[in-house]
C-alpha cells in the first residue's frame, strides 16, 4: 500500500512540476508580462526544482529504488501534460499523430507500473 501512495504523490509532483515548467516556458508567448520579465520568470525554476525532486523521490521510492521506472514515468506525464496545456492554452488540435503519441505515453507509464 505504501508503493501505491509513493506512486500517487510522485505523479502528482510530476504533473505539478509539468505544469509549472510549461507556463515558465511557454507564457513568453501567451503573455508580454513574460517576455518583459524573463529574470524573475527564470527564478521561479528553484521552486519547480523541488517538486522534479519529490516526483522522482516518490517514485522511485515506489519502485524500491529502481530509478530507470522513475524517468519513463515522469517522461510519460510530462507528454500528457504538455498535450493538454498546448491544447488549453494555445488551441493547438490534438491530431491522429499527437494521439498515437499520448497513447504510447500511457503505455511507457503502463509498462513501468505494472510490469515487475
Amino acid at each position: 500500500m505504501n508503493n501505491i501512495i509513493s506512486l500517487l504523490y510522485g505523479i502528482f509532483f510530476f504533473i505539478i512540476g509539468h505544469i509549472a515548467v510549461f507556463i515558465q516556458i511557454n507564457g513568453q508567448f501567451k503573455w508580454e508580462w513574460f517576455q518583459k520579465n524573463q529574470w524573475i520568470v527564470a527564478l521561479f525554476g528553484i521552486p519547480i526544482s523541488f517538486l522534479y525532486l519529490w516526483g522522482t523521490k516518490h517514485t522511485a521510492e515506489s519502485m524500491n529504488g529502481v530509478l530507470w521506472p522513475t524517468r519513463f514515468i515522469g517522461f510519460g506525464v510530462g507528454m500528457i501534460v504538455y498535450a493538454v496545456m498546448v491544447s488549453y492554452y494555445f488551441n493547438e488540435s490534438i491530431t491522429p499523430k499527437v494521439i498515437v503519441s499520448l497513447i504510447l505515453s500511457l503505455a511507457l507509464i503502463s509498462i513501468n507500473i505494472f510490469w515487475k
